[in-house]
C-alpha cells in the first residue's frame, strides 16, 4: 500500500463529498488518503443519461484505477454497469442511504398536489415510466445538471417540481428542499441507488482489506438482490426499472429472530402505458438469487414487452396507467 492512498472521484460537490466520507472513514482506520479529481464524459456532455451511455460517469474513473493514477473510485453504486469488472473489485458498500426518490416542488406541494400540466424534471426513464403511469397528466421535462442546477429550476419558476435521489441531497445537506420522501408504492428507486461502491484493484490485497472495514453486510445484501434483479433483465442503468431491497427482522414459530430479505421490483413501459410490480422475500445469503429469481417473475409476467415500448412523440405525455401487483 501506497503511503498516502488516492482516491478517484468526479468534481461534483455531491461526488467529492461522497468520496470525502470514504477518507474521513480510512483515516479513522488508520489509512492516510487525499481526493483526486477525475474528469468523465458524463461531466462534459448536457445530453441525457441514456443518450451519452451506460456507465459514463464510471468508465473514466475505472481508467485511472487501472493505471494507477488512483488507487480507489468511488462510485455511486447504481451508475456501474451490470457486468462484472474482473481488474477490480467493490471492496465495501458503506452504510446506505434512505434510497427513496424525493420531490422538490413550489409551494411546499407533494406529488398528489400537483395539477395535470405542472412541469416535472427528470430525465431517469425509470421516473419517467413510473411519473406517466400515475396517470396523474403531469408534463415531464428532460433534467440534466449537478443538484443545485436542478433544484434552482424549481425556485426560478422554470419547473413546477423536480425528482432526485434523496441520498445526493442528504450528503450535501440540502434536505431542507425536499417537500416529499417518495413511497415506493408511488415510485421504486433505481437499484442499488443511495448506496456507494468502493472499488480498487484486485491485486492491492493489502488496500482491499482496508477498505473492506467499510463494508456493511446488509447494504451489501440490499443492493446485491437489486443488482441481481437488473442482471437478470439484462436491462442497464437507464432502464425503466425500479427495485428497492432491505434486511428486516422477522420471528420464526420458536420465538427466534432471524435476518430476512425483502425486494420490490417493477418494470414500467416508457409512455407509461402499464407497469408490473413483483415481490420476493428470502434469506440474505440468497441475495443475488433472490432478484435474479424475481426478475424471472417479472418477465413471465411481460416485463421484456414493456421495456421495448418506445418514448411518445411528445415528452410530456399524458398517458394513463394501469399496474399488475
Amino acid at each position: 500500500m501506497t503511503d498516502i492512498v488516492k482516491i478517484g472521484t468526479r468534481g461534483s460537490l455531491l461526488a467529492t463529498t461522497q468520496a470525502d466520507t470514504v477518507r474521513v472513514a480510512l483515516a479513522a482506520a488508520g489509512v492516510e488518503a487525499e481526493l483526486v479529481i477525475v474528469k468523465t464524459a458524463g461531466d462534459l456532455s448536457a445530453a441525457p443519461v441514456q443518450t451519452i451511455g451506460v456507465g459514463v460517469f464510471t468508465a473514466a474513473l475505472r481508467e485511472a484505477l487501472a493505471d494507477g493514477t488512483v488507487d480507489i473510485a468511488v462510485h455511486s453504486y447504481k451508475d456501474l454497469p451490470t457486468a462484472a469488472d474482473d481488474r477490480f473489485t467493490i471492496a465495501a458498500i458503506p452504510v446506505r442511504e434512505d434510497p427513496r426518490d424525493a420531490l422538490v416542488a413550489r409551494d411546499g406541494l407533494v406529488l398528489g398536489e400537483l395539477p395535470a400540466d405542472a412541469k416535472v424534471g427528470t430525465s431517469a426513464p425509470r421516473r419517467i415510466a413510473q411519473l406517466r403511469a400515475l396517470g396523474q397528466g403531469l408534463d415531464v421535462q428532460p433534467l440534466r445538471g449537478n443538484l443545485d442546477t436542478r433544484i434552482g429550476k424549481v425556485a426560478s419558476g422554470e419547473l413546477d417540481a423536480v425528482i432526485v435521489a434523496r441520498a445526493g441531497l442528504s450528503r450535501i445537506g440540502r434536505l431542507d428542499v425536499v417537500t416529499e420522501a417518495l413511497d415506493p408504492v408511488q415510485l421504486l428507486p433505481a437499484p442499488a441507488q443511495g448506496a456507494l461502491a468502493v472499488e480498487c484493484r484486485v491485486e492491492d490485497t493489502d488496500l482491499v482489506t482496508a477498505i473492506a472495514t467499510l463494508d456493511d453486510a446488509h447494504s451489501r445484501a440490499a443492493v446485491a438482490a437489486e443488482r441481481g434483479l437488473l442482471a437478470e433483465l439484462e436491462a442497464g442503468c437507464t432502464a425503466p426499472v425500479g427495485a428497492i431491497a432491505e434486511v428486516v427482522e422477522s420471528i420464526d414459530e420458536d420465538g427466534r429472530i432471524f435476518d430476512e430479505l425483502s425486494l420490490r421490483g417493477c418494470v414500467a413501459a416508457i409512455d407509461g402505458s402499464d407497469t408490473i410490480r413483483a415481490s420476493i422475500v428470502g434469506s440474505p445469503d440468497r441475495a443475488e438469487e433472490l432478484g435474479r429469481e424475481l426478475a424471472r417473475e417479472l418477465l413471465d409476467l411481460g416485463a421484456r414487452e414493456l421495456v421495448s415500448v418506445t418514448e411518445p412523440a411528445q415528452a410530456g405525455s399524458h398517458a394513463q396507467g394501469g399496474t399488475h401487483v
